[in-house]
């Protein structure tokens, strides 16, 4: 296997440098970007649901709490 090595470093990097300079592979670069742009919007939304959920959670095991020591 160690012999593929190589060739196969040279062949992956060729494909990269081709997808680079050709017009379609820098407009699919360019719509990754603006992909990744929206991604931080998705992220900030992901922590601020995972935090309410928190809260939510906290509340529930407060009432729960305070309904087992109201039941004999």
């Amino acid at each position: 296997m160690r012999k593929w090595y190589l060739p196969l470093t040279v062949l992956g990097l060729t494909g990269l440098g081709v997808l680079v300079l050709s017009q379609r592979g820098r407009q699919a670069f360019g719509w990754l970007a603006d992909k990744l742009d929206r991604a931080d919007a998705l992220l900030s939304w992901n922590e601020t649901t995972l935090r309410e959920l928190e809260r939510l959670g906290a509340a529930v095991d407060e009432l729960a709490e305070s309904l087992g020591s109201v039941t004999p």
